[in-house]
């Protein structure tokens, strides 16, 4: 399926509110904002096409893309499933969406998804929580101590009601789930950075085979760089445009940008940021010279493209 789809899909059919922030320039990859075209947020964007195409148990995996901030965990593109499952109405032991029936579907799919994360992460304990997604009610994640913490792993719950009647399935009732597979990658293989999954190093590549779980063995890392930049914020800013903008000078060279600072002028009122930019490549060690030019770039783009002033 196409990582492109329309507005519509993305959001609309998912019951997404028209002022949501997901559906934000600054959230979400706009191919053709005058057509509507975008580039799928989450697989859930075909959910309602693969009910209407008659499909009733399905996974649906592929790549999806999110204007993000820049750090270890957080990428432009990544990789999600979604999985759903339609009961047949004899099924169900009440009317769609009476009580009886939510607390059947509802207890199916925890017990599914709990054998799931019960073979990804065995004779560890999970537990459940109270969600809130617009294609779901009621909507719950799930959790499992993992390295003496808790992680959240996967959000799921009852698909609502007015997305089955519009795939003309009013008369049943049916559950969905969704995860990231690179975070939960992350998390089994102990992965520190997500960059390397987009790695064509051979030091990563060489330690993984089909169908083994194999604990990821941290190779040299080549030394960082920090640089820093302030401004003053224009009106409209928003972090992930400056996220954006870095990316597109640095590339997967930018392994982090954090806040450092935050000034508001006592008689102007204006606010200034400052953030330290960290850059890094993954396979070999940058010039001062490289970095130079990628700092003046940034500084540039900051101007041209945000009408930041650079201080």
């Amino acid at each position: 399926m196409s990582p492109v789809v329309t507005t519509k899909a993305c959001f609309d059919d998912l019951l997404t509110p028209k002022d949501h922030i997901s559906r934000s320039l600054s959230d979400t990859y706009y191919i053709d904002p005058q057509e509507d075209l975008v580039l799928r947020t989450h697989t859930s964007a075909h959910q309602n096409e693969l009910m209407q195409a008659g499909h009733r148990s399905f996974l649906a995996t592929g790549d999806v893309y999110r204007r993000d901030e820049i750090d270890s965990s957080h990428y432009p593109c990544f990789h999600q499933m979604e999985g759903v499952h339609i009961f047949d109405p004899k099924e169900l032991p009440g009317a769609p969406q009476s009580p009886e029936s939510i607390q059947y579907v509802e207890a199916h799919l925890k017990e599914t998804l709990e054998g799931v994360i019960g073979v990804l992460f065995p004779h560890c304990e999970t537990r459940w929580g109270n969600d809130s997604f617009p294609f779901t009610n009621p909507s719950f994640e799930l959790e499992v101590w993992y390295n003496d913490e808790w992680l959240e792993v996967l959000g799921c719950g009852v698909v609502h009601k007015q997305i089955l009647s519009n795939c003309d399935l009013g008369h049943t009732d049916g559950w969905a789930f969704g995860l990231g597979l690179e975070r939960l990658a992350m998390v089994l293989f102990n992965i520190p950075d997500i960059r390397l999954f987009w790695s064509e190093d051979v030091r990563f590549l060489s330690q993984f085979s089909e169908n083994e779980l194999t604990t990821f063995k941290p190779f040299s890392k080549y030394p960082p760089c920090f640089k820093d930049v302030s401004f003053w914020l224009p009106s409209n800013f928003h972090e992930n445009d400056l996220y954006e903008e870095i990316r597109n000078v640095a590339g997967d060279v930018v392994e982090d940008v954090t806040l450092i600072d935050e000034f508001v002028h006592p008689k102007t009122n204006k606010k200034s940021h400052a953030y330290r930019i960290t850059y890094r490549h993954m396979s070999r060690t940058l010039t001062d010279t490289e970095v130079d030019e990628m700092q003046a770039q940034v500084r540039v783009a900051l101007g041209t493209e945000l009408d930041c002033e650079v201080r």
